[in-house]
């Protein structure tokens, strides 16, 4: 099993309300998780490629991942009230996933820190991030470089 497909499956069996989880606020948490594993470990807990796009970190690699493992996920495509198509994920059945101490501990406090926010918050969470506020738009981020330049800012700081 593919490692961000381990990585998902934790944040769905761990998740308190898995009903919020929709497709942008999923990616938008593997974000957050590879962003705090970054400052904490030198490293991003997945090998993802993040995108700075007009709505913020974004890959298209985690719904496609899902979509290729049914035997994990059911995922089903609806009209949302936009008239866009919006997907639905579900895990289909606990499974157990092996994952990194580091990479768990990072994955909880995310998941701690940002599961009772709403969409607005949790989305201003996200856009205050270092990587978000220095980087331009439609660039790759590069979370480890990103990681090192705000722990020696924030060091300065101090």
């Amino acid at each position: 099993m593919n490692n961000i497909i381990k990585l998902v499956v934790y944040i769905f069996q761990n998740y308190p309300n898995v009903n919020e989880l929709s497709k942008p606020r999923l990616v938008k948490l593997l974000y957050l998780i590879d962003w705090k594993h970054a400052i904490d470990h030198g490293q991003q807990a997945t090998s993802i490629k993040w995108y700075f796009n007009h709505y913020g970190p974004y890959v298209d690699t985690v719904i496609d991942l899902i979509k290729s493992s049914p035997e994990i996920f059911n995922v089903k495509s609806r009209t949302n009230a936009y008239g866009g198509i919006s997907d639905k994920i579900e895990l289909k059945k606990k499974i157990d996933v092996d994952i990194n101490d580091s990479i768990r501990e990072s994955t909880d406090f995310i998941i701690q820190n940002t599961a009772k926010r709403n969409w607005t918050d949790f989305i201003n969470l996200v856009y205050s991030t270092y990587p978000i506020r220095t980087n331009s738009k439609y660039t790759f981020l590069d979370l480890v470089k990103d990681a090192k330049e705000f722990k020696h800012y924030r060091q300065q700081r101090i």
